[in-house]
């Protein structure tokens, strides 16, 4: 892909810098592989805001992706596709014996390109193994943790991680955050980066951008009243007046770590913030 940027016909143009979408290949969507996908609004099943600033946004449809790479044989890339949903590219491959699949599309794989699934196939881009065949070194994506789950690491657009080492049927993973974490190594793994690599360098230039996304206004607790928010209130620019920032609910915010002391701690060895 690429970036494009505009004339500064407008406030809104000045500033941005888009994508221009080149390296897709194909407009529209394979049918059987799509699926409805209905606005929810930030709300939960009893109607409450459970998550703030969603709502509107583009009208959009589910595209049902393989992140669990469990099909044997060879398949054929056949398109690379834009995902409203996720800011990776999309690709539909099919196989020898006619099925057709969405994967997350890994950089440098082309229309024509041959992808492959398990424990024998070449370490070559865009192809599944296990992580405790894949030798040292390896760069991956779309990685397991729980074996046969499907992916659910690393698949977000130019995200990569990296095989570090095998000890006792664990592998040794860093990934993108610099946290170093073990992981079974039955979790299979893609070959390769994520594509899409300039996503992290677009300017959306206007709101209205961010509304066709379905991201509604957002504003600073410091400019709302006491009521509404703990940072609330005071006579022009006043600080927060308390030790520490918090949430509109007075929990602490912004650096307090939330994670829970989860079994599944013991498999990190460092964490990301020890960098």
């Amino acid at each position: 892909m690429g970036l494009k940027e505009f004339k500064p016909t407008s406030p809104g143009r000045r500033d941005s810098v888009a994508d221009d979408y080149k390296d897709i290949t194909k407009g529209k969507p394979e049918k059987s592989l799509l699926a409805p996908l209905s606005k929810k609004g930030g709300r939960n099943n009893r109607g409450r805001v459970t998550v703030r600033h969603r709502g509107g946004g583009h009208k959009r449809r589910y595209r049902i992706v393989d992140f669990k790479r469990d099909k044997a044989g060879t398949a054929t890339v056949m398109s690379i596709e834009y995902d409203p949903n996720r800011t990776a590219r999309i690709a539909l491959v099919m196989f020898e014996d006619g099925i057709k699949r969405y994967i997350v599309a890994p950089n440098d794989v082309t229309v024509g390109d041959t992808v492959a699934s398990g424990e024998d196939v070449p370490v070559t881009t865009g192809n599944s193994r296990p992580l405790g065949t894949l030798p040292t070194g390896t760069l991956v994506h779309n990685i397991e943790v729980t074996p046969g789950k499907g992916g659910q690491m690393v698949k977000s657009a130019g995200t990569v991680a990296q095989v570090m080492a095998h000890e006792s049927g664990y592998t040794l993973v860093r990934l993108p955050s610099g946290e170093m974490r073990r992981l079974l190594g039955e979790c299979s793994a893609t070959v390769g980066q994520v594509s899409n690599l300039d996503h992290k360098n677009e300017k959306l230039g206007k709101a209205g951008r961010n509304r066709h996304r379905g991201r509604r206004p957002t504003v600073r607790g410091s400019v709302m009243s006491p009521a509404a928010h703990p940072h609330g209130g005071g006579e022009g620019r006043s600080g927060i007046g308390m030790p520490g920032p918090k949430t509109p609910w007075g929990k602490p915010a912004l650096g307090k770590r939330t994670r829970r002391n989860k079994g599944t701690s013991k498999f990190i060895l460092r964490r990301r913030y020890d960098r």
